[in-house]
């Protein structure tokens, strides 16, 4: 289920000089704030809670998501060299999987670590939360990698759509409308996080059972779906 060839042919599209500036800007503007806030407020958990949630989780993992899992095969599909790809003898959904992991792979990497890092600057773990939100951001990656990844393969336009949902839906209506908190991955994520933090600093409107119910749920229907998509875009091209 995993090529090395095409893992390794995504890697060098992800993280070419240009999209790894991309993907490095947010990270190290978070650890920046954080260092300027742990200056100027010191080790205050709420504070940290507070930047942990807004800044890296509810802005930072879902961009980074966006710029992998669509930077994984968008733009094979839009200059059609993914043609060339599906010439070769590797299974379909076998490509999707490999992708699939390059994805996370970046979206932990770029997501997951400068939160810790940024956790421990702020208030050096208190109360578990730099650990709390890393494992929200670790276990968010997966989800917004497949997510998508699948919106790269089905859509040329999957880069505005991504920031669609990760700006307006997850940042804006997540916050506003309490049912749009159930369908939202952040909520889920940080429902894991509850359960790993200290205290009641890192909460989430949905119960743990549920948000990993819709965590595995979506991370499987979409990469299935993204297989599907090109397996029909296999057919398009050998027609």
């Amino acid at each position: 289920m995993y090529d090395p060839t095409v893992a390794r042919l995504t890697y060098r599209a992800l993280l070419g000089r240009r999209r790894a500036l991309i993907l490095g800007a947010l990270p190290l503007l978070l650890i920046v704030i954080s260092v300027i806030v742990r200056a100027l407020v010191g080790a205050d958990d709420q504070t940290a809670a507070d930047l942990l949630g807004s800044l890296a989780l509810a802005t930072m993992v879902p961009i980074i998501g966006v710029i992998a899992g669509t930077g994984a095969i968008g733009p094979e599909i839009d200059d059609g060299s993914v043609v060339y790809l599906l010439s070769k003898p590797i299974k379909r959904p076998t490509i999707i999987f490999t992708k699939l992991i390059v994805a996370i792979a970046v979206t932990m990497v770029f997501s997951a670590l400068p939160t810790l890092i940024a956790g421990f600057v702020l208030n050096g773990n208190g109360q578990q939360i730099a650990v709390a939100y890393t494992v929200a951001a670790l276990v968010s990656s997966i989800a917004y990698a497949a997510l998508f990844l699948l919106l790269g393969t089905v859509s040329r336009h999957a880069v505005v759509f991504g920031l669609v949902y990760a700006l307006v839906w997850e940042a804006l209506f997540g916050s506003l409308v309490p049912g749009a908190r159930t369908l939202s991955v952040q909520q889920w994520s940080l429902a894991v996080a509850h359960k790993v933090a200290d205290g009641d600093l890192v909460t989430s409107d949905v119960g743990l059972t549920t948000a990993t119910v819709f965590l595995v749920a979506v991370t499987v229907l979409a990469t299935w779906y993204a297989g599907q998509k090109l397996r029909s875009l296999t057919l398009a091209g050998e027609e």
